[in-house]
């Protein structure tokens, strides 16, 4: 067998200190977008052989907007995001996360595309099927995981914002586009997606029922978490689904979209746009949560969960030098986190 497919096949289980064993691991389904799936992504590789991710697809900005807006097609930045951090850390793994990721610099219309993107879409128009086509990415950057989107077609993220225009502080207005959402300067008060009751992706509703465990979070909350729980198929999955559940919390608060929220508001946030679902833990940084208490009551009330909190922030990142609150996760800490909640709260059955 070759190194490549050595890569391809081993299963890796996460000891705390750096070490991996093989054995049976859980299977494991984590939802999100953008960075901050990013990062589940990258520590949950670590510790588990049979990893599948299920990607926000309302992203209109950038290069994957021009190449929605332009071509019809899903947004590919957030699946391509996925895919680079499920490429392993060998020269293989890494050289390929870097070509996805590059964006070309120029005058032309090429300039700011990703390559990643533009390699997903052609492969979407070569074989007609989204699923298949994410799939044989995967398999070309020898991926610990697969990538799939939530939705079978491009969502609009829509938002109802307290005081988004300058000098209207009591206003609430419709905010279009997820792109514009996150940048808000209002406050959010709830989101919902065009068209609604959007089709969800059958094989990503099979793995949240299929699941050992599921991974809710982090990420940028009204326009990367939220959004799975619009789709009606994928939350009702999520609420029935026999898998034990983790709230994965920011690092801080997002600007503009979740300005001024504590870790107890956006529990509340998510409650109220999906009362029936209800998690087994709350994972938060403990450097995060300035009111252990008040997150402990709000966590039993509005989601049945028990709060598990752990040091899962980098350290030296540009905000936590400028002595503001960090906000990116260390892969290695995040992976010890989850590895431990996963032993510690129990098995739904055989690991495979």
């Amino acid at each position: 067998m070759t190194g490549r497919a050595r890569r391809l096949h081993r299963v890796r289980r996460f000891v705390p200190g750096g070490r991996t064993t093989k054995g049976a691991t859980p299977k494991v389904v984590a939802l999100g977008g953008g960075m901050g799936l990013s990062a589940s992504l990258a520590a949950l590789r670590r510790i588990t052989g049979d990893l599948t991710a299920v990607v926000t697809v309302a992203d209109d900005g950038g290069s994957s907007g021009r190449l929605r807006h332009e071509l019809g097609v899903l947004p590919p930045g957030d699946l391509r995001k996925a895919l680079a951090a499920l490429c392993g850390d060998d020269d293989w793994g890494q050289t390929w996360s870097r070509v996805i990721q590059h964006r070309f610099k120029s005058e032309g219309e090429l300039h700011d595309h990703a390559v990643g993107n533009l390699l997903i879409v052609a492969l979407w128009e070569q074989l007609g099927d989204p699923v298949q086509a994410l799939d044989l990415v995967g398999k070309l950057l020898g991926a610990h995981g697969r990538v799939l989107p939530m939705s079978a077609v491009p969502l609009e993220l829509q938002a109802q914002v307290r005081g988004h225009h300058e000098g209207c502080p009591d206003e609430i207005s419709t905010v279009r586009g997820q792109a514009t959402v996150a940048l808000t300067r209002g406050e959010v008060q709830s989101v919902h997606v065009v068209p609604e009751d959007p089709p969800a992706v059958p094989e990503a509703v099979a793995a949240v029922r299929d699941a050992d465990w599921v991974v809710l979070g982090p990420g940028s909350w009204f326009s990367s978490v939220i959004p799975h729980l619009l789709v009606p198929e994928l939350r009702e999955a999520l609420e029935e689904t026999k898998a034990r559940k983790v709230l994965s919390l920011n690092l801080a608060p997002q600007p503009g979209e979740t300005d001024g929220f504590s870790p107890q508001r956006h529990l509340e946030v998510l409650a109220r746009h999906a009362p029936k679902l209800a998690f087994d833990v709350v994972l938060a940084d403990k450097a995060a949560v300035p009111d252990i208490e008040g997150l402990t009551v709000a966590a039993k009330q509005l989601v049945g969960s028990e709060v598990e909190l752990a040091a899962v922030a980098a350290q030296g990142d540009g905000r936590a030098a400028a002595g503001g609150a960090p906000d990116r996760h260390d892969p290695e800490l995040l992976a010890a986190a989850y590895d431990r909640i996963f032993r510690m709260h129990g098995r739904i059955g055989p690991w495979r």
